[in-house]
């Protein structure tokens, strides 16, 4: 199990499982031409209920989750595994 921290500070774990999975992977390589497979990158990354938990992290004070910041949290969660699988 890998845990981390974005830098917005939303706490995740994610098992080996999780990341060796090659429809997370496909998905990944179609979010440059297809933004709207965020969704599902994010679900196959974190699974339902952390997927839930990083939408309230991100929720700003008029209800809304700003597009932009779901890349930058994937970004982040990705960067932090290298890190945590180098260490």
């Amino acid at each position: 199990m890998l845990k981390g921290t974005t830098e917005s500070g939303f706490s995740f774990e994610i098992s080996e499982e999780r990341l060796d999975n090659y429809e997370l992977l496909e998905t990944m390589a179609e979010v440059d031409d297809n933004p709207l497979l965020y969704s599902k990158v994010v679900k196959l990354l974190l699974g339902d209920e952390q997927a839930k938990k990083l939408k309230e992290h991100l929720r700003n004070e008029n209800g809304f989750i700003p597009n932009a910041l779901i890349g930058n949290e994937i970004r982040d969660i990705f960067e932090s595994v290298k890190e945590l699988k180098n260490s």
